[in-house]
């Protein structure tokens, strides 16, 4: 039987972690975000990948990148069966290692993907002080397997950073539109409309995105989901639980246990 999803962590590494799907057809997103830096792999199959406001297939061999904050969703293509793996590094430690963000959100180096597959081989079976050297070791060299992302990104608007700024400061608060409209000095119309176009979600769904990456951190923590639940700004454990599989294609259950 194939093996659906499994997460993998390790208590002496805390700033990352690391995510095995088999079946990608029960592993289905919407349009997220991470706070931390992402990198991962098609291993069998095909999928569609959205970054921003960029398509594309993906296929076996595709290395995939998502920059913090980066909305972006990975799926599968007509009910056909793929497998990937995913890791997720916390910003500060990168940061510590001399690491800076590519430009780049895809790569179809093979040398690429194999470094990869066997970074996450020795995550998911080797010791603890050899899985830190294997990841100091790949983020050094990382940049070498990269070429130059092609175009600029879209440049930024002031003030509509300001209203992402202004709702990450305030995630866990009672946040209104009028609210987010006031601290940035926009329009409600004009808001709703370039927010969109900007960061790929609504100032609504952006605010829920937040939250959820709250509660994803509070969960790898060990907490329990009905308290994460209400103070990540969630109603209760079962809008939380919509909102989190919606996001993050896992219950906060599962997430929490890891497999």
């Amino acid at each position: 039987m194939i093996e659906v999803s499994r997460f993998w962590r390790d208590p002496a590494l805390p700033f990352v972690e690391a995510r095995r799907v088999g079946d990608g057809r029960q592993v289905c997103y919407g349009p997220h975000s991470h706070e931390g830096f992402s990198i991962g792999v098609v291993t069998g199959g095909r999928s569609s990948y959205l970054s921003g406001d960029t398509w594309r297939e993906l296929s076996a061999g595709a290395t995939v990148l998502m920059n913090p904050g980066v909305v972006h969703a990975c799926n599968p293509i007509e009910g056909e069966v793929w497998s990937y793996l995913m890791l997720y590094v916390d910003l500060p430690w990168l940061e510590a290692q001399g690491f800076v963000l590519p430009q780049a959100t895809y790569s179809e180096s093979p040398a690429l993907y194999a470094r990869l597959l066997q970074l996450f081989a020795g995550l998911f079976d080797g010791d603890t002080d050899a899985r830190e050297t294997m990841l100091k070791a790949f983020f050094k060299a990382l940049p070498g397997y990269l070429e130059a992302a092609p175009g600029a990104h879209s440049q930024a608007h002031p003030r509509l950073e300001a209203a992402a700024a202004f709702i990450r400061a305030h995630r866990l608060d009672p946040l209104s539109l009028d609210d987010i409209c006031a601290a940035a000095g926009l329009s409600r119309a004009y808001l709703i409309r370039a927010f969109r176009r900007r960061f790929g979600l609504t100032p609504h769904g952006y605010l829920v995105d937040q939250r959820v990456q709250h509660a994803r951190a509070q969960l790898r923590r060990g907490r329990g989901i009905a308290e994460v639940a209400l103070e990540a700004g969630f109603a209760d454990q079962a809008h939380l639980q919509r909102a989190f599989k919606q996001h993050l294609a896992a219950t906060p259950g599962h997430y929490r246990s890891g497999g």
